[in-house]
């Protein structure tokens, strides 16, 4: 059985980069106009993997100090990734790779990996208490071909062998990173080299675990007959020995090699459409250590390689296609409906709703996204409600003082300098598009056209839409604001943003228990899953009962909901709080008039100052968060 009592699963070691992924698809490089930026490198990649699919997994590398390297410590603790061993070089730059999928055989790249950080890892930085902290050390191939990185590698090894610790290879063979091909010849994944054959052969007697494909099985054991390349890494290793055959699956060996490879030990390979198999490898060994590690057989643990292998090559982009462990069960039990896998919705909400970062089970949000009812304010200009906005945050930010679980909701046209204030501030920031009043639903100016304008949004900003409607609206109301949530859910999506839908059917109609439900499961029925909720303050318990069931039913996996504020005193919403936070798909509150309408009619009246203004603001902010921790806390006393 395995040892469940240490702190950290695994601890991967060697490369780190940022990979920039041409976002066209089938043109040549050279043509890429635009690139999405994720972590990259296989340890890195293997970090992220295993740590969605439930294990505890630390990296040990290098990154530079600049934004780059904070980037790649910042995602993987994001992801749940143990980053102590993650050092920073104040010399050397963060690895890059260019990539690109030319198509579905050619999938070109280029390292800038020239004098890098991950390549300056040295003895020194392997710690051997943090060594011991972890059931297993899994290396790869890269970082052997290098004398110090080489001897880091080694110094891991021999503690986690000292520890008795499990380990593991995964070959990795680029021969561009051997210095066997030039910067042009990134995409190669084969040349014969007797040196790189004895390096690995002089060390593959330290592993429990050695995985590879049959081309780097082959430089493993020197010869381009698999069976006769694996009989050679067995005869200087005891390790289980696993050879990943692409669609065909992969196979284990675990004693003496047969004469095939159908002999081995295997899982089922699962029919699907390859569009991208950079990175698959990563999503693979990701699958097996995960099986592995939880004591596995190993026609399972390679069930789950595969699947997680094929699910990688699906989509763009190589640790973000990698499946969480809800998505992995999800795939394993419904198995292949659509062979391109990325065009299987309900597996793509899977996927997209369990692995957004962040925890934000508590909402405590100050609205000031307001436009109209601030520009009809006395005295107000554009000049003086952007300032007034900025007092806002002010009071959001001191009222927070660096604790979790507050945001703010802010607009881009009036509120432009908050929002450029709000980042690094640890907020939850959302940032509405709809013009404000409108019905049918139509959208600011700088969402565009094609809402091309989301493109420009930082990726932690949340896109808010507020639509006016009710079950009851005309079938031409309905299907021109459907039009618009639906065009406006996909953009956003597609730029990897998460969506915020805010319904107020009570301005429209008159509103039964049932009301807000059925707006829901209308949405739900036209294929919208927002990640929030931003409800109306339902005195109900039958409303409340029945709103949350109908998201429930849809989407296990909702961010939850938020209460908006609607103008209503401090009293009020603290009474309707009271009913609210007895359901915990409910996350907590979104107010704004409740808390700036005061302070602004007096400051951009002129009657006040900015001090005094961010004051009032700010003791009206906290109170509110109080009432609602008051109201949370009472809740759970009353269900403990």
């Amino acid at each position: 059985m395995p040892d469940l009592t240490k702190p950290l699963d695994v601890i991967t070691i060697g490369r780190s980069s940022v990979d920039l992924y041409g976002s066209q698809i089938g043109g040549r490089l050279e043509d890429m106009g635009s690139f999405q930026k994720y972590i990259g490198g296989s340890p890195t990649n293997m970090a992220a993997g295993t740590a969605r699919l439930g294990l505890k997994s630390a990296l040990l590398t290098r990154v530079g100090d600049e934004h780059m390297g904070r980037f790649i410590r910042e995602e993987l603790a994001r992801e749940g990734v143990d980053v102590r061993g993650v050092k920073t070089d104040p010399e050397r730059l963060t690895a890059l790779v260019l990539l690109g999928i030319r198509d579905s055989e050619r999938f070109p790249l280029i390292f800038y990996r020239s004098d890098c950080a991950d390549m300056a890892l040295c003895e020194d930085d392997i710690d051997p208490d943090f060594i011991a902290q972890a059931r297993a050390v899994v290396a790869t191939g890269t970082h052997l071909s290098h004398a110090n990185t080489e001897a880091a590698v080694l110094k891991a090894l021999r503690l986690a062998r000292e520890n008795g610790m499990q380990t593991a290879l995964d070959i990795d063979y680029r021969p561009n990173l051997w210095g066997l091909a030039g910067h042009g010849a990134g995409e190669e994944r084969f040349i014969e080299s007797a040196a790189v054959t004895a390096k690995l052969q002089g060390h593959l007697h330290l592993f429990d675990l050695i995985v590879g494909t049959e081309e780097e099985f082959h430089i493993a054991g020197g010869t381009t007959d698999t069976i006769a390349a694996l009989r050679a890494v067995r005869a200087v290793s005891g390790a289980t020995l696993v050879c990943k055959r692409g669609p065909m699956g992969a196979a284990a060996f675990v004693g003496a090699i047969p004469d095939t490879l159908d002999e081995g030990e295997s899982g089922p390979g699962f029919p699907i459409e390859v569009f991208n198999v950079l990175g698959a490898g990563d999503g693979f060994m990701s699958g097996l250590l995960s099986g592995w590690l939880k004591g596995q057989d190993w026609p399972t643990s390679l069930t789950w390689a595969n699947a997680c292998g094929a699910l990688a090559v699906s989509r763009h982009g190589c640790a973000p296609a990698y499946p969480s462990w809800e998505e992995l069960q999800f795939f394993l039990e419904r198995g292949v409906q659509i062979p391109a896998l990325r065009k299987d919705q309900p597996l793509e909400q899977i996927h997209w709703s369990t692995n957004r970062k962040g925890d934000w089970s508590t909402m405590r949000v100050f609205a000031f996204d307001h436009r109209s009812q601030l520009e009809s304010v006395a005295g107000a200009t554009p000049d003086g409600i952007g300032t007034f906005k900025e007092l806002c945050l002010e009071a959001a930010v001191q009222v927070a003082g660096g604790r979790p679980g507050h945001g703010i909701l802010c607009d881009g046209r009036l509120g432009r300098e908050a929002l450029y204030k709000a980042a690094e501030q640890g907020l939850w920031i959302g940032r509405p598009v709809e013009w404000p009043g409108s019905r049918p639903l139509t959208l600011e100016p700088e969402i565009g056209p094609d809402y091309g304008g989301l493109n420009e949004w930082p990726l932690d900003h949340v896109v808010k839409a507020l639509c006016f409607c009710h079950p009851d609206d005309t079938p031409e109301m309905q299907a021109a604001q459907e039009a618009t949530i639906t065009r406006l859910y996909h953009a956003s999506r597609r730029n990897r943003l998460e969506f915020l839908l805010e319904v107020i059917p009570s301005k429209v109609g008159p509103v039964a228990d049932d009301t807000t439900a059925r707006l829901i499961q209308r949405f739900y029925d036209i294929g919208i899953y927002p990640d929030w909720w931003k409800l109306e303050p339902m005195i109900s318990h039958a409303a409340w009962q029945q709103t949350c069931e109908a998201i429930e039913r849809n989407d296990a996996h909702t961010r939850g909901i938020v209460v908006l504020g609607l103008g209503s005193t401090e009293e009020a919403l603290a009474e309707s709080f009271g009913i609210a936070a007895r359901y915990p798909l409910v996350k907590g509150f979104a107010v704004g008039r409740t808390i700036f309408a005061e302070a602004a009619g007096k400051y951009l009246g002129g009657t006040i100052g900015a001090e005094e203004a961010t004051a009032m603001m700010a003791q009206s902010y906290a109170r509110l968060c109080d009432a609602w921790d008051q109201a949370r806390h009472q809740q759970q006393e009353l269900s403990a």
